[in-house]
């Protein structure tokens, strides 16, 4: 990437890729940001949650600038190909170019927010940017929890306008985010003896392009946790199923890509499943062909397991599943092709003696993000789970009277002759908390293109790093001209 414009900014993305950041596990990250702060002469300063502040002072003559808070989380979601071997823990992420775009060798690129903690660095490191006073925030846990928001502790921070750098759409200014919640069912993982004269296989499904669960919800993307249990669900009416065994997708914001079962079936009816998944192949192809063409079902024999899933467990799971909602609930009434609420079949795992099912709900209204977080409950009680929900995190509501988000459109404006979008999105933002501990706050968030985040499929515009730059910058550069 030592080729690629603005150099900076690349430099650093380098670098960060090179330093192993799995959520709740940002040791090394924080360390290499400590010795940034410490090489470049920068204060910096540690909350009790781990959330780092690097501070710089204005450029000669803009000391009474307004200060600017420029915030990314450190951690990134680790995802890879069931064929890729990869520690994430120890491991470098590998880094090329392919095209007009940067990718990951079978892994998730961490360009979000990786190339966020990159234009923090590069503008930090700068002897070339005019800005005022400037705090930058380095917040942990973005993606399993917003931890680093929660904790965040009142009087950190100090300025009153803040640029969130973990969009992923050049061009586009988002003023508000909607709010979550997770959901996760309880079930007894109980056995018994499987059936004699059994036939036992796997099937997986795989293939599918995932994505993020706010993001790419109203993409019609398919969910292998729902495809895999169409399938059991179907097995069972016909063949007399019994799992023994179940897991699929992995991360709470995610949308599942991979799942596998193993069970039995009478051994007469061993031709007969191989049908049924040619079948539900041939049906889905109708459904999904368009979003998902590379949708794979496979069916592999394995050997007898001892226990299967007792008859009432069994059918407690898979009509639980087949029951559960997951996508798109309702569509904004005011901005066009925003999703107001929606809901997240994650994960399914057997971890013990527990069988674990974790939904995630997303809403940009209060109440709708509570009701079907209810709906979820429900669906769970009624196939006898017990139910606990997450603390939740708020949304942030849009300011269309934002000082800062006028200065940002006519600094694009101008730098590019043509309008931003202005916007709200469906994931979650660390804003909405920002927003709960500093209620003055004054925020957008912008940052270049980013496809497929949270899948090995993630990618990142080169060309729009660029524009991202030239637009963060410019907005740093005019902010005193906002008072």
């Amino acid at each position: 990437m030592k080729n690629l414009s603005p150099a900076p900014i690349w430099k650093y993305f380098e670098e960060i890729c090179q330093v192993p950041r799995p959520s709740k596990h940002e040791e090394r990250i924080i360390r290499y940001l400590l010795n940034f702060a410490k090489e470049h002469n920068l204060p910096v300063r540690q909350d009790k949650t781990g959330n780092l502040l690097i501070t710089k002072p204005a450029t000669a003559g803009y000391e009474k600038w307004p200060t600017i808070i420029l915030q990314s989380h450190i951690d990134m979601v680790c995802e890879k190909n069931s064929d890729v071997v990869h520690d994430f823990m120890t491991d470098p992420i590998l880094p090329y170019i392919d095209g007009e775009w940067i990718k990951a060798k079978g892994t998730t690129l961490g360009a979000d927010d990786g190339i966020g903690i990159a234009a923090q660095l590069a503008i930090l490191a700068a002897d070339n940017v005019a800005h005022g006073p400037l705090e930058c925030l380095f917040t942990v846990d973005e993606e399993t929890g917003l931890t680093g928001a929660f904790g965040l502790e009142e009087g950190f921070l100090t300025g009153k306008l803040l640029i969130n750098l973990d969009s992923e759409d050049e061009g586009e200014i988002f003023i508000g985010c909607a709010g979550g919640i997770d959901t996760i069912g309880y079930l007894n993982a109980e056995f018994e003896a499987t059936p004699s004269n059994s036939f036992a296989f796997t099937v997986s499904v795989s293939g599918l392009k995932g994505g993020h669960s706010g993001d790419d919800i109203h993409r019609g993307l398919g969910n292998a946790n729902k495809i895999l249990n169409r399938y059991l669900w179907m097995a069972t009416r016909e063949f007399g199923f019994r799992l023994s065994h179940i897991h699929g997708g992995n991360l709470r914001n995610a949308i599942a890509r991979e799942a596998t079962a193993t069970g039995v079936v009478p051994y007469s009816k061993k031709e007969d499943v191989r049908v049924l998944v040619n079948c539900l192949i041939a049906d889905l192809q109708d459904e999904l062909g368009a979003t998902e063409p590379d949708l794979k079902i496979q069916l592999e024999s394995t050997s007898l397991p001892e226990k299967v899933f007792t008859q009432t467990l069994h059918n407690q799971l898979i009509n639980t599943l087949y029951a559960l909602p997951h996508g798109v609930i309702a569509m904004n009434k005011e901005i066009a092709g925003l999703v107001e609420t929606s809901t997240n079949l994650a994960s399914i795992k057997i971890n013990g003696e527990k069988i674990v099912i974790t939904t995630s709900q997303r809403s940009s209204v209060e109440s709708a993000k509570t009701d079907i977080a209810s709906m979820v409950e429900s669906v769970l009680l009624l196939g006898g789970a017990t139910v606990e929900h997450s603390d939740g995190y708020p949304g942030w509501a849009p300011d269309t009277s934002s000082k800062i988000l006028k200065l940002a459109t006519d600094s694009y404006v101008k730098l590019f002759n043509t309008q931003p979008s202005v916007k709200a999105i469906h994931a979650g933002l660390e804003c909405g908390l920002f927003l709960k501990k500093y209620p003055g706050l004054d925020m957008i968030s912008i940052g270049p293109t980013i496809k497929g985040a949270h899948s090995p499929d993630e990618r990142l515009h080169i060309g729009s790093v660029q524009k991202f730059w030239d637009h963060l910058t410019d907005i740093l550069a005019k902010a005193g001209n906002n008072e």
